[in-house]
């Protein structure tokens, strides 16, 4: 069964369409008109081996939080109907990535319970054209559309770009371990209550 979806999201504000496979080989096209953005979004894609297109037109003359913000509900969302039921994921993922100086930590559980805790701090206001502040925005968006419980951080880095791609490339691999099919679990839920 493929583990496919599109899905299109227009508003006042930004006009969205992601398409993704969870089983490619992170092949990506991504245009949210953020250069920063686009670069994260891109090795979300190859790391975690997920093709993706992303297209966002969005209202950057008021600045990028909208763009960012509901990019992480459509690829969230997209990601929640590509699982489908999750029968027979992995379901847990963790990755820590070094970059640098930087480390950056993603810890998930593909639970239906969508949390995020998050921890960085970033010593400057904006990476490229992207505010560092809505690197969080993402993720919980991201997180909480997926119904995942997200687990994000880098404990220690001195470069804001290094510590933003170590949190994105963590998050990668993580959602590659767990939404990867593991045999042992072949139709099955894995939860003791059957369902997730």
């Amino acid at each position: 069964m493929s583990r496919i979806a599109t899905v299109a999201r227009k508003t006042k504000e930004t006009d969205i369409k992601v398409e993704i496979n969870l089983d490619g080989t992170g092949r990506s096209n991504i245009d949210t008109g953020i250069g920063f953005f686009d670069h994260m979004l891109t090795a979300l894609a190859k790391h975690s081996g997920i093709d993706m297109n992303v297209a966002c037109i969005g209202d950057l003359d008021v600045d990028s939080h909208h763009s960012v913000e509901d990019t992480g509900i459509v690829l969230g969302t997209a990601v929640a109907q590509a699982l489908g039921d999750k029968t027979g994921i992995r379901r847990f993922g963790s990755a820590a990535i070094p970059m640098d100086e930087a480390l950056g930590k993603a810890i998930i559980d593909i639970s239906g319970r969508p949390f995020i805790v998050f921890d960085c701090e970033f010593a400057g206001d904006m990476c490229g054209q992207m505010d560092t502040q809505l690197f969080e925005e993402f993720f919980r968006s991201f997180a909480f559309n997926a119904g995942i419980t997200l687990h994000i951080s880098a404990p220690y880095g001195n470069n804001d770009h290094h510590k933003a791609e170590a949190m994105f490339k963590a998050l990668a691999r993580a959602l590659r371990e767990a939404c990867e099919e593991d045999p042992r679990f072949k139709g099955q839920i894995v939860s003791t209550k059957g369902s997730l």
